[in-house]
């Protein structure tokens, strides 16, 4: 009895702990290095604009990661991209950490021929979402058509499920507790790097919200290389 009441208490301490590291997490980044980040972003943009370049961000309209789509989004628009919003409602989709934008059409009425990159948000609501056929059927679409696949945290999951990512070095979230993510790469052929960020042709994976501004600037390199 001693040692199952020993046991179960480990276990307690060890849930409260990764709870408490996961809200020092997000209240850190979203008040601090998010903020410092769109302040960097001038400084890092591209020398040139890509003016008449156009991008889709696919979010979930519910617990988007906050970071990997106004990061992005604000690096894509001083590069003055005309950047619209993807979900699977319309409205105002609202992100893991509070944060509001206006979603401008239906992933299910997404054209990736009217685009030079499509580009998938992750976060907590992302796969219950995104993960469907509507997906896979875009991402099919925008590999054929040779544009600008991009995919962030948890999304490259949806990338793998759709066969896009086979015989293509990746990577993906993941964390100590759960390796999922890098098994479901794996098991749908893809070759997975443990890097911030991985380009491998005309597909940008990124592993999480730190990599939001490394992600929106190899997707402009890419699109500068495509001009």
């Amino acid at each position: 009895m001693k040692h199952i009441l020993i046991f179960v208490l480990i276990i307690v301490i060890i849930i409260l702990m990764v709870a408490a590291g996961s809200i020092v997490y997000r209240q850190f980044f979203s008040q601090t290095n998010f903020s410092q980040t769109l302040n960097q972003i001038k400084e890092n943009m591209a020398e040139q604009p890509l003016i008449n370049k156009k991008i889709a961000m696919v979010i979930a309209f519910r617990d988007f990661r906050d970071e990997e789509y106004f990061v992005p989004k604000e690096f894509f628009q001083k590069a003055q991209i005309d950047v619209k919003t993807v979900s699977d409602k319309t409205g105002i989709a609202v992100g893991a950490d509070g944060a509001e934008t206006q979603v401008d059409f239906l992933l299910e009425e997404l054209k990736p021929a009217d685009f030079d990159a499509v580009v998938f948000v992750g976060g907590p609501g992302c796969l219950s979402h995104l993960d469907n056929e509507n997906a896979y059927k875009v991402i099919k679409e925008t590999i054929a058509l040779n544009k600008v696949l991009g995919s962030i945290c948890i999304s490259p999951v949806i990338l793998a499920k759709a066969g896009v990512l086979t015989g293509k070095r990746a990577t993906v979230w993941s964390s100590a507790l759960d390796q999922s993510p890098v098994k479901i790469l794996e098991q749908n052929g893809a070759i997975y790097e443990k890097k911030s960020v991985v380009r491998d042709g005309n597909i940008i994976t990124a592993n999480g919200p730190s990599a939001a501004l490394e992600f929106a600037q190899n997707i402009i390199k890419v699109l500068q290389e495509n001009k």
